[in-house]
């Protein structure tokens, strides 16, 4: 099985080929690019130099999410636009399970952390059972306050880029956490995203495959607020 992998939920912008659990090829940027203008341009570059056509391809995996909305709607669109084209598999994987997967031979309890602005995050939970990540918390949008007292009698092991920005709340709430100090478990692995999306089922239906998101956009919070009175069963965007 062929698969092309992509992740640009966050700054990091992760391609990868695989086939039959081979990684061909990745590229891989950890700086904040404009992803609408570098994606297409990677994935058309990686393929190349592993010599794969589109038509050779099974398969499309992309990170589902939470993260960046503007981030999420690039990655799924173009993963959305591929599968449908190419008429092949779409499979979704959770960006933070994508983190979490990084980390390998840890016992602890592992909790990926996305900054979600306002001392509130993204996160997700899980531990290694028979070399699979079982989770044992859901990916939700929490106060990072409230993710750390949840695990506050428990061993854990925080990874991500943005743990970093909460080291007086960890140091208050969770100090026995570990947090995790290797460079590249910090950001997602699109060579991982592909081995997990390898052992999912793909989605039934292309058109309604849709981010995660997890919050509200801002926007659309006010919008809401200043039109709870509108009866209407139209959503914010159709309603813009």
């Amino acid at each position: 099985m062929k698969i092309l992998a992509m992740d640009t939920s966050n700054a990091t912008l992760a391609v990868a080929v695989h086939e039959d659990h081979q990684l061909l090829g990745q590229i891989q940027t950890t700086v904040n690019k404009n992803h609408s203008i570098s994606l297409m341009p990677a994935i058309d570059q990686l393929m190349q130099m592993v010599n794969i056509k589109p038509t050779d391809l099974d398969r499309i995996v992309v990170a589902q999410g939470p993260g960046s909305y503007t981030g999420l709607r690039i990655g799924v669109t173009t993963a959305k636009t591929l599968a449908d084209t190419l008429n092949i598999d779409l499979v979704g994987v959770s960006s933070l399970k994508v983190l979490a997967a990084n980390c390998v031979n840890i016992s602890e309890i592992i909790v990926p952390i996305f900054d979600a602005r306002r001392k509130n995050v993204y996160a997700q939970a899980f531990i290694w059972q028979d070399d699979q990540l079982v989770e044992v918390m859901p990916a939700g949008h929490y106060p990072i306050v409230e993710v750390l007292a949840h695990f506050k009698d428990q061993a854990i092991y925080l990874v991500g880029k943005d743990v970093a920005k909460f080291t007086d709340e960890i140091a208050q709430y969770a100090p026995q956490a570990k947090v995790n100090t290797i460079e590249n478990w910090q950001y997602p692995s699109a060579s991982i995203l592909a081995q997990l999306g390898c052992t999912q089922t793909p989605v039934a239906d292309v058109a309604s495959f849709l981010p995660t998101y997890l919050k509200l956009v801002e926007a659309e919070e006010k919008w809401l607020q200043t039109h709870a009175q509108e009866k209407s069963d139209q959503e914010y965007v159709e309603k813009i």
